[in-house]
């Protein structure tokens, strides 16, 4: 059965194809794959994988010709973390004039 992985860093990509036996699983493929050893900073205990961008389970059965991608945490833009940050701030003041109100 033929299935292809990939990983994608900023700077780089990754994409093996591979013939594995019938009925293997997601972490089946990736053990058998050179994803981990190349990148040892995946963790498929935090790192989301996926088939065709759609989340899967590390035991789904993949099928001829799937596409098997390894998702890594994009980090927060700073200006989305200051927004946040900021309305978490504002809802803070605003329970806080309640209070005094009360």
């Amino acid at each position: 059965m033929h299935v292809s992985v990939v990983y994608a860093l900023p700077d780089e990509q990754f994409l093996e194809e591979l013939d594995v036996p019938e009925a293997c699983t997601v972490e089946q493929v990736l053990m058998l794959s050179q994803v981990l050893v190349r990148f040892p900073d995946i963790d498929l205990t935090v790192n989301k994988v996926g088939i065709y961008a759609k989340l899967v389970k590390l035991d789904t059965v993949v099928e001829e010709g799937e596409r098997i991608e390894i998702y890594r945490a994009v980090p927060r833009k700073p200006r989305d973390a200051h927004a946040s940050d900021d309305k978490k701030a504002r809802i803070r003041a605003k329970k806080e004039r309640k209070k005094a109100e009360e």
